[in-house]
């Protein structure tokens, strides 16, 4: 594997100590940064960095590739906790039924939303799954993200569920990304059990959950605590379920209403609970005496209308807080971390620094990669990109809409497309 030396880095960014796991509360103010640097990489990982002024000797390297920096800026990539990446077709047909005037309940109500998404998955190949996920991972990586969580849901039976996850497996095969698998067979309730909600349930407890851990198809499990979807008393029995095979919990929470998912994730040590646009002061203050990160979606809340979580009430009370992309077809048809950033800062009035901090070390922590990314470590896997010429670390989130990244570096490899 090449050796990379990357010189004249007008700033060095996300500089923290292998001991750091996330940043809560006014400490997501603070990016570390080292001006007028320069990093190595060797197989694979950040060997070295420091100041210019200390700049090393090089003749000892050898198949050394050299990359001057002047003018730009070198982030740890991305990390997205939170995506449905792997879908079949679009839902372009209900985001016009929005401007119209419909909600997310009605278009649901009428075959839409995770059920229209589960239909055209149901009838697709995994070949042809995964042929429409590659060109949507290539763009996040184009666009910064070095790792994704990637869930099932769409397949809503045994057979459908563990085709998206196979499909995710090839996708760790594939890709240069670092990827994690989340089954989420309780997103909804299919039309066969509409009426048989207990049906389901037992089917994804009895059946599911124990073919994906045999097959070990995912590190994670998830569920939709929502209204009309699943409750709070389903959530836990299933989320405890999961646990008994080995899988970590997560929770879709808090997002059309307020039905209990963060009290329920805390309850079963969830490592995430995600949307979170309802949670209320009760909420905050289990999340501070909990293992649980706090996980917000931007690109959601904004393509659906929905409130804005509180995330700064969140951080303000001292918690941790992370940014995800939910990529999916129906509510947040884009991977753009840094768009992510720019709604978190204009909406919730986060600071850049923050909505930095929250799309690397605490998204990191969210999918359990905090001790091999999120951060400019030595030891750590070199997962990073360079920017074009930027004024500031602001620039990222001010320039929303723009993909000012130039280099990106996946494993110690410099990424061709």
């Amino acid at each position: 594997m090449q050796k990379i030396l990357i010189k004249n880095i007008k700033k060095l960014v996300q500089l923290r100590d292998a001991q750091t796991q996330k940043i809560s509360g006014k400490e997501m103010d603070n990016l570390p940064c080292m001006d007028d640097a320069w990093l190595a990489i060797d197989n694979g990982i950040i060997a070295d960095y420091g100041s210019m002024n200390d700049f090393p000797g090089i003749a000892d390297w050898k198949d050394l590739q050299v990359i001057d920096a002047s003018g730009k800026m070198v982030f740890p990539s991305w990390v997205d906790s939170h995506t449905h990446i792997v879908y079949a077709g679009s839902r372009e047909q209900e985001f016009t039924d929005r401007i119209k005037g419909l909600s997310y309940e009605e278009i649901a109500q009428r075959g839409g939303g995770i059920l229209n998404s589960s239909k055209k998955l149901q009838d697709a190949s995994e070949e042809e799954l995964l042929q429409q996920a590659l060109p949507r991972l290539q763009e996040i990586i184009l666009q910064g993200t070095g790792a994704v969580e990637i869930k099932s849901g769409y397949g809503l039976s045994l057979e459908s569920e563990l085709k998206m996850l196979r499909v995710i497996k090839k996708i760790k095969d594939l890709t240069k990304l670092t990827v994690k698998s989340t089954f989420l067979g309780a997103h909804a309730f299919p039309l066969a059990y509409k009426q048989n909600k207990r049906g389901y349930v037992d089917l994804i407890i009895k059946e599911m959950i124990p073919a994906v851990a045999e097959e070990k198809l995912a590190e994670f499990i998830d569920i939709f605590c929502e209204q009309n979807y699943f409750s709070f008393d389903e959530t836990i029995e299933i989320l405890e379920a999961g646990r008994k095979h080995g899988l970590i919990p997560k929770v879709h929470a808090e997002q059309m209403s307020h039905t209990g998912g963060v009290e329920a994730g805390v309850k079963c040590k969830a490592i995430s609970v995600d949307h979170l646009e309802y949670v209320n002061e009760a909420d905050i203050k289990l999340l501070l005496n909990s293992i649980t990160m706090p996980t917000i979606l931007p690109g959601a809340a904004y393509f659906v209308s929905l409130p804005n979580p509180p995330a700064r009430q969140m951080i303000d009370a001292g918690l941790a807080l992370a940014i995800a992309s939910d990529f999916n077809p129906g509510t947040s048809p884009t991977g753009n971390m840094n768009l992510m950033q720019s709604i978190a800062c204009i909406q919730y009035k986060l600071t850049p620094n923050e909505a930095i901090n929250a799309s690397t070390m605490n998204s990191a922590y969210a999918m359990q990669v905090e001790k091999e990314l999120g951060s400019i470590t030595i030891g750590k896997k070199a997962n990073l990109f360079i920017t074009k010429p930027i004024p500031s670390t602001d620039f990222i989130s001010y320039s929303f809409g723009s993909n000012l990244v130039e280099t990106v570096i996946l494993n110690g490899e410099v990424y061709k497309g």
